[in-house]
């Protein structure tokens, strides 16, 4: 396990918050030397802490505003075929209109986050796509009304 302390979640905040934010930006917020902020962060990467940078888009403007969680169950008697988790969830993250899949426990074995541009496309992926998929079983969509 990796030693965290103090300094290091104060910079990983920043960055989670921000992480376009440049070493001198985030030593002026925190009062940390910029020489201890970019070791830290070198350290961070390197210990695989932070495994990367990403973007948070708005969807709304690339034509994808309606987003849905859906869950998933699976058929793991199907015939003629053993089922894995880990196949089905490769398998619908390259549908489109698929954002992300996770593998859970509980209700459902699959939890897929979708971005559409309506609830007709909703439809279409859920119906005509997702359920086709060997193995799928059932689907519970819940649409997001409103991230907090």
């Amino acid at each position: 396990m990796v030693v965290v302390d103090n300094k290091d979640r104060k910079i990983i905040e920043e960055l989670v918050r921000n992480s376009r934010q440049t070493t001198s930006q985030l030593s002026k917020k925190l009062n940390i030397p910029i020489t201890t902020v970019h070791n830290r962060i070198k350290k961070l990467i390197k210990t695989g802490v932070i495994i990367n940078y990403t973007l948070n888009l708005n969807h709304n403007l690339l034509g994808r505003p309606v987003p849905a969680y859906i869950g998933i169950t699976i058929n793991y008697a199907a015939p003629g075929k053993k089922i894995n988790q880990t196949d089905i969830a490769n398998e619908l993250k390259k549908i489109e209109g698929v954002y992300e899949v996770y593998i859970l426990t509980g209700g459902s074995d699959l939890l897929v986050k979708a971005l559409v541009k309506d609830i007709t496309e909703l439809n279409t992926l859920v119906t005509e796509k997702l359920r086709n998929v060997a193995g799928v079983d059932k689907t519970q969509t819940s649409i997001i009304l409103k991230e907090v």
